[in-house]
């Protein structure tokens, strides 16, 4: 049996200037995942919704988590 997770991180009250800056940002990021892990970024009003999916090994599910905000807590720090 293995263990599937999704997780659902939602960056509320964002400009849309600010979600565009964060979505560009992040898909180049958004290629060659491994089999059993995806993330995709979703618009929802004012608000990204970022939706990561996993198979098996929790913890490359959330090192790829911690890293997608490290890298997004970058990107609102650059363009504020």
């Amino acid at each position: 049996m293995s263990l599937e997770c999704k997780v659902q991180v939602f960056l509320n009250n964002l400009s849309e200037k600010k979600a565009d800056s964060i979505r560009k940002s992040l898909e180049p990021d958004n290629v060659d995942f491994p089999e059993d892990l995806s993330f995709r970024i979703e618009n929802e009003g004012t608000s990204l919704v970022f939706i990561f999916e996993g198979k098996g090994n929790i913890r490359t599910l959330i090192s790829t988590i911690d890293e997608v905000l490290e890298q997004t807590q970058v990107i609102l720090k650059v363009t504020s």
